[in-house]
Formats: structure tokens, sequence, C-alpha cells
């Protein structure tokens, strides 16, 4: 049974429409749900995000659209920091149609999103004004609150892209470059020799950039993503192993076996046996 969060715990008075909850650093958190919507930026670090069950390796720049009747969870955090945007749109005063502005909350829609590192920077100057006007409960506040809120959707909106849809990168810079790169096929081998030729970036200076940025390295950032697909497809999916490692970008199965219990504790095998719903047994009148 996961918690559920109200949203007297988090919003100061019953009026307020939004609350920022800024979570530097945000520790692991087992599930939980909410009474409100959510949206989460990550400015900094690692860790998982797991989300209605699947988990998502997060690092600096990544965006989730919460919905109350999501349940997730955060687990593995190294130094991450992140903003937790709350907020009740049955509260929300200015007539706006707010399904143009926020992502669809059809169950096929994104769930994860980056956002490049122009949109931080003007995401992070907004929250940091919506955080001190959140917090008062006159009218003008709420009206100015929930204005910020439309600048910062309209932010995420346009300088965003679905994590599981590198190419409508808008703006690339070097990191965001790399990340879509990264994000793009994990079942190939990644050269970033290459793809610093072709983008004429350097490939130390890069190396650099996302360590500073993320807390881990291309290789180790490469091989959580592999590892966070392997245990979705090992939950969602019942084809071989040996066809889950190739999937993931793992030539030799064998190999992919002890990468995956080394990291987990657990072989790819009993990993999935976890969520097998066990039958139930057999009554008497049912053989007869």
């Amino acid at each position: 049974m996961s918690l559920i969060l109200s949203r007297e715990d988090y919003f100061p008075a019953s009026n307020l429409p939004i609350a920022v909850a800024e979570r530097m650093p945000q520790p692991s958190f087992p599930p939980h749900r909410h009474a409100f919507s959510e949206i989460v930026i990550v400015w900094r670090g690692n860790g998982l995000h797991i989300l209605n069950d699947r988990p998502w390796l997060i690092t600096c720049g990544d965006v989730f659209y919460i919905r109350d009747s999501d349940c997730h969870s955060y687990d593995s955090v190294n130094d991450l920091a992140l903003d937790n945007i709350l907020y009740c749109r049955d509260r929300f005063r200015l007539a706006l149609d707010w399904s143009q502005l926020l992502p669809s909350q059809e169950d096929d829609a994104p769930s994860g999103w980056r956002l490049t590192t122009r949109g931080m920077a003007l995401a992070r100057s907004v929250i940091s004004q919506l955080e001190r006007e959140s917090r008062k409960s006159d009218s003008l506040s709420i009206q100015l609150s929930e204005a910020l809120f439309l600048q910062l959707a309209l932010i995420l909106r346009r300088h965003g892209y679905a994590a599981d849809r590198p190419w409508a990168l808008p703006e690339g810079e070097q990191l965001d470059l790399l990340m879509s790169a990264l994000l793009g096929d994990i079942s190939r081998p990644f050269d970033l020799t290459r793809f610093c030729q072709q983008n004429q970036l350097g490939e130390r200076a890069l190396k650099q950039l996302f360590r500073q940025q993320t807390g881990m390295t291309i290789g180790h950032y490469l091989r959580q993503l592999q590892l966070c697909q392997a245990k979705y497809l090992l939950r969602t999916q019942e084809c071989l192993i040996g066809e889950i490692a190739a999937r993931c970008g793992f030539d030799d199965s064998n190999y992919f076996s002890v990468v995956f219990t080394r990291e987990t504790g657990l072989t790819p095998s009993a990993w999935r046996q976890r969520f097998v719903t066990p039958r139930a047994p057999v009554t008497a009148k049912e053989k007869a």
C-alpha cells in the first residue's frame, strides 16, 4: 500500500493552487501518491525514479509530469537535487486551457521529458519567483503565482523534448546533444569519439562537463540506462533473456546476467520471477 500525500501537508492555505517543494538533496522515498499533481525538475546528481513501476535513471535536465493517479518513488540517489512544483487544477482562477499547456494526461503519453540547458536556466529563474509568491494567500499573489506557473509551463513546452523521442530536441547545446544521442538507441554501441567529431566537440571537455552535471561518467550512465530498460522488459515482456540482453545493448547474454546480478543482487530470471503472480491452487471440485 503506497503513501498518499495530502494537500493540507504541502499547501499553506486551502485556496492556494501552487506550491514549490525544494529537495536539495532528495533522499530515497518510498512509493507514494498525492492528492495533487506535480512537475519534477532535476537540477543535479542522479538516482532512480520509479514511476508506475517503471524505473527511470534521472539526472540534471530530466522533467516528469506526475498525475494524482500516479505512484512513484526515489531510490539509489546520489546528490540528487530537484524541485517539485505542486499544483491543484481545480483551484486555478485564470481561464486558461491547461490541456494545451501541460502534456497530455493519456496513459500512452510520454512520462519522462528532457529540458535543454537554456530551458533549465529560464525555468530556475521562474521557479525562484514562484517559490516566493506561492507562499502568499492574497488574491493578487495567487494570480501572480498562476501567471508564473503559466510562464514555467510555456518554458517547458518550448525547451523540452520527450526523453524517448530525442529527435525532437530543440536548440541543442553540447550536453543536450550528447544526452539526446545517448537516449537514442541503447541497443547499439555508442562511439563518443565519432560523436564528438561529427559535432565538432572536444571529447575531454565533454566528458568533464557530463560528469560535473550528472555525477556520473558517460559509460556509467549508459550502463544504468541499459539496466533500467532491462528491468522494465523483464517485468513486462515474456521474451527470452538473451533477446532482452540484445535489446539492451549486450552482445553476450552471459555477460548481461553477470552485470545485472552484480548491480541488482538478483539474476535476470530471479528479477522476473518477483513479478509473476502465483496461480491459485486447483480445488478438488475443479479437479473433478
